[in-house]
């Protein structure tokens, strides 16, 4: 009885003991569980205030409303819109050595970040660790990257916001863009030009410029060096009725995403801002003065000729030596005559002739869209001068002027400004300053220097163009002394029963190409070597290679 009852008691006291350590377990189960919890959402808020931290600083740095403002510009965009300019926000990323924890760990999620960089460059990464200097690990980031740093959360990675201006063509439009200085302004081209507008505007600054004729112009230029050993080379397409400049390409250029100071004389705006003596070019104006001021006809004739002419100590003589002594007013424009043009202006007279150049604007310095400008070299005119300056010799301008008075003696004598600026313009609206009946008079003799057999321009006669123009070549004048190097230049108009586009390419100092196979356009045999070099035979083949490329680009578009 009494054990049976110890018994009871015993597995009675097992009982509560057991219940009690039940309930016990349970609740210590669930404490542990909350506090479990607890703890990982401390950690977890800790890790994320302070990655809310370190992005803020970063985001802070990038988007630095102030910042941007002060160094924002305007992008630059093609007539067609294409990004010539633009201004980007760049990320520039470096390490602080002091602030590393974990260089082993760092190293590892840099190379997963940047798979692109090779081991050299990862080993000077580790070397400059080891270092107390912050340094570099790579400027202007992509996005992707960008993010994948910022989540990683290391204090040592520094990301440094940088205004940047990029130019996707690199030195395709570098003579026309110009550059800016380290403080955001501009010093050289439209970026110096339109400096306050640029920074002033968002909306973007559209060019006359056309991006893909631009491109093929220049590969063209770049092939004249390879044929002909030129120093450089340069070419202006213009829109002779409205001014627009299409295509503006002077060589040697330079990369404007790496901006340097420009010494070089080589490096010049040949177009806008070198001021030669062009030769022969200058034959077509003293024609068109002739028929300006109603002195002479396309049939006039020039008898007795002579093969060489005295004024005071200078002697003026045929280049041609089979020229007959017997020419009309058109033959000497078409066979370049010297002396016949020499005669024409003597018709003219000093006041009428400077004033028809004055008043096309071969003179005086141009009023353009940019500074970097020629001065045309003032001369006294006289009977000698003008002689001399009827063929293009003593007298100098640039070649967008040059490119101007083509346009005004080829359009039917309307007055226009080149440009490089877009804009709307009410064509009916233009001004006349010479006689509609120049041009109808000039336009079929220029089309006659490229067709004939007798002209001077036989490469540029490219089929289904109807190109006109005029050569000319000018010996180089070097510390005021006249040199055998050469300035070849040729200016074109296309279609010319309809003026509607010029171009003007200009060589310096080509060289005679003995081993280039020329092939004529019309289908006669081809033939290796020559040892001439002048227009006729260098510029004249350029352009002709130049329009059988732009040519259907033009006929589509424009």
């Amino acid at each position: 009885m009494e054990n049976s009852n110890k018994t009871d008691l015993l597995i009675e006291e097992y009982d509560v003991h057991f219940s009690y350590q039940t309930k016990k377990t349970n609740l210590n189960i669930s404490f542990n569980r909350i506090a479990f919890i607890f703890f990982v959402f401390v950690i977890v808020s800790l890790i994320f205030s302070t990655k809310a931290i370190f992005l803020g600083s970063l985001k802070k740095k990038i988007t630095n409303k102030n910042l941007i403002e002060s160094e924002f510009r305007s992008s630059i965009v093609d007539r067609n819109g294409n990004i010539i300019a633009k201004t980007i926000v760049a990320n520039n990323v470096g390490i602080n050595p002091n602030l590393v924890i974990d260089k082993r760990k760092l190293l590892i999620n840099l190379k997963l970040t940047f798979p692109e960089k090779k081991n050299i460059e990862f080993n000077k990464i580790k070397e400059n660790l080891n270092g107390k200097k912050f340094f570099y690990i790579k400027k202007k980031i992509n996005q992707d990257q960008l993010d994948e740093l910022i989540l990683l959360g290391d204090k040592s990675i520094i990301v440094e916001q940088k205004i940047s201006r990029i130019y996707p063509h690199e030195s395709l439009f570098s003579h026309i863009i110009g550059q800016i200085d380290d403080n955001n302004n501009g010093i050289s081209g439209i970026e110096k030009s339109f400096d306050k507008e640029l920074k002033k505007n968002y909306l973007p600054l559209r060019l006359t410029v056309d991006t893909d004729i631009q491109y093929l112009i220049r590969q063209e230029l770049i092939k004249s060096v390879e044929i002909f050993q030129n120093l450089g080379s340069a070419a202006i397409l213009m829109d002779i009725n409205s001014g627009d400049i299409i295509s503006l390409v002077s060589l040697p250029d330079f990369n404007l995403n790496k901006r340097e100071s420009i010494k070089d004389l080589n490096y010049t705006n040949k177009i806008t801002k070198g001021v030669y003596e062009l030769g022969s070019v200058f034959k077509t104006l003293t024609l068109a003065a002739g028929f300006q001021n109603n002195i002479i006809e396309p049939e006039t004739k020039f008898e007795k000729l002579e093969k060489k002419i005295y004024c005071d100590k200078y002697t003026i003589a045929e280049y041609d030596k089979k020229l007959p002594s017997e020419l009309t007013a058109e033959q000497i424009l078409v066979r370049s005559s010297n002396i016949g043009s020499v005669r024409i202006a003597q018709k003219v007279g000093i006041d009428n002739y400077s004033s028809f150049l004055k008043k096309i604007g071969v003179l005086e310095k141009i009023d353009f869209d940019i500074e970097e400008v020629g001065q045309p070299i003032n001369f006294r005119w006289g009977k000698c001068k003008l002689a001399t300056v009827s063929f293009g010799h003593g007298i100098t301008t640039t070649p967008l002027q040059l490119a101007k008075a083509y346009g005004i003696i080829s359009n039917g004598g309307y007055q226009i400004n080149p440009t490089l600026i877009y804009k709307t313009r009410n064509l009916n609206e233009k001004k006349q300053i010479l006689s509609n009946e120049v041009s109808k008079k000039i336009n079929p003799i220029l089309r006659k220097v490229v067709s004939t057999k007798e002209g001077t321009a036989h490469f540029a006669d490219v089929y289904g163009y109807e190109v006109g123009g005029k050569t000319g070549t000018a010996d180089k004048v070097k510390d005021g002394v006249y040199t055998k190097d050469k300035i070849n230049t040729f200016v074109s108009v296309f279609p010319i029963s309809n003026p509607k586009f010029l171009l003007l390419v200009l060589l310096d100092e080509p060289k005679p190409s003995k081993e280039y196979v020329y092939n004529y356009r019309d289908g006669r045999p081809s033939y290796k070597g020559n040892w001439r070099n002048t227009a006729g035979w260098t510029t004249v083949l350029i352009t002709g290679n130049i329009i059988e490329n732009i040519g259907p680009i033009l006929a589509t578009k424009y």
